[in-house]
Formats: structure tokens, C-alpha cells, sequence
């Protein structure tokens, strides 16, 4: 399964969240990291040239699931999916699967305030949606400051400890954007592992 996204926040977070789904699911996948800075366009055009690169037989082993991750940036996380989507050719089309953090990505590492608590040792407010430029990101490194730690990174040094401590339904009730994307990966997942008795 590779990994496509735009930048540090999204690789940490989905990298974790990825393979504790697969792990759930008795799925043996490895995660490979194509592309995590850059930002938006960069991810998106790092994306199309893998594409690219798979068709023309330029990588090895092409994989079975791919994930593209980018922020709603206040679009909705409808319309962020429906761009990936539309970047995506058609034979890609069944094994892609869109992670749109609505609007940003630091809003997923904050989606469940009681294992926030348990890994930082501080409950943060689920603020309503908020389009404000950096907000999600200055909450999640505010947050961490109250738990008394040091934000070295602005909090994301904390995304194995928080995914894997996670309420996937808390989350999801507290960011509809974080559900839709575990529930399709969690769907995608299922296709490739033989039934389970």
C-alpha cells in the first residue's frame, strides 16, 4: 500500500492509522511513503507521475491500495476527494482510497479528546469547524503545551501514541471527515483479505 500526501502531519498520522486498520483486519500489508511535503499541488502532481511511472512498468511491485491524503482547506472534504478522484486513472479507480482532513489535518489529531487526554495528559476542546488558516494546527501544538510537554514538532511527535490509543467511533461522531476516510479504508482493506470464517 503506498502512501501520498502533503506533508509531515498527514504522513504521521495516516501512516499509523493505516496500518492499525490493517493490523485490525488481519490485513499483511507494508506501507511505502511516495510523497509527504510539498504540500497540496506537489502531492497531487507526485501522484499523477507515479501513475505514470506503474503504467509504463517503472515500479516493481505496484501496490494493491493506494491512499492520497490532502486537506479540505475549507472546501468540504467532498470536493477534496472528488479532485484526488479525478486525478486518479481509471484503473486506480477501485484501490485508491481519499483521506480530506476537513479542513485540516490537525483537526484528526485532536477528533477524540479522551485519548487525547490518556497519551497527552490534556482534554482538548472540539472546537466547531473553523477555516481560520493554522487554527487546527496552533490548537494541536497549544494542547500538547498544556499537557506539559514540549510542541517540538507542533504535536505530531504524539501521532503513534494517539492513533493507536484512538476511539475510532469517538472520533468519527467528533469529525465526519476522519470517519468517512477509516470507514472506506476499512472497506478497502476487506477486499483483499480472504473472508474470514
Amino acid at each position: 500500500m503506498d502512501l501520498f500526501v502533503e506533508d509531515r502531519a498527514h504522513e504521521e498520522f495516516l501512516k499509523v492509522l493505516a496500518l492499525r486498520v490493517a493490523r485490525e483486519e488481519g490485513a499483511p500489508f507494508v506501507l511505502r511513503v511516495r510523497s509527504a511535503k510539498g504540500g497540496h499541488p506537489r502531492a497531487l502532481r507526485e501522484y499523477q507521475v507515479y501513475q505514470r511511472l506503474v503504467e509504463r512498468g517503472g515500479v516493481i511491485e505496484p501496490p494493491n491500495l493506494l491512499i492520497v491524503g490532502i486537506d479540505g482547506n475549507c472546501k468540504t472534504f467532498q470536493k477534496a476527494k472528488q479532485e484526488i478522484l479525478e486525478a486518479t486513472y481509471d484503473r486506480w479507480q477501485e484501490g485508491v482510497v481519499v483521506a480530506c482532513p476537513d479542513p485540516h489535518i490537525e483537526r484528526w489529531y485532536l477528533a477524540d479528546p479522551e485519548s487525547f487526554f490518556e497519551v497527552v495528559g490534556y482534554r482538548p476542546a472540539i472546537a466547531q469547524k473553523k477555516c481560520k488558516r493554522d487554527y487546527y494546527k496552533q490548537s494541536l501544538a497549544q494542547a500538547v503545551r498544556q499537557g506539559g510537554h514540549p510542541a517540538t514538532l507542533g504535536g505530531i511527535e504524539f501521532a503513534p501514541e494517539l492513533v493507536d490509543s484512538m476511539d475510532f467511533y469517538r472520533a468519527g461522531h467528533n469529525d465526519r471527515s476522519l470517519k468517512a476516510f477509516v470507514d472506506d479504508f476499512r472497506n478497502a482493506v476487506r477486499r483483499y483479505v480472504p473472508h474470514r470464517t
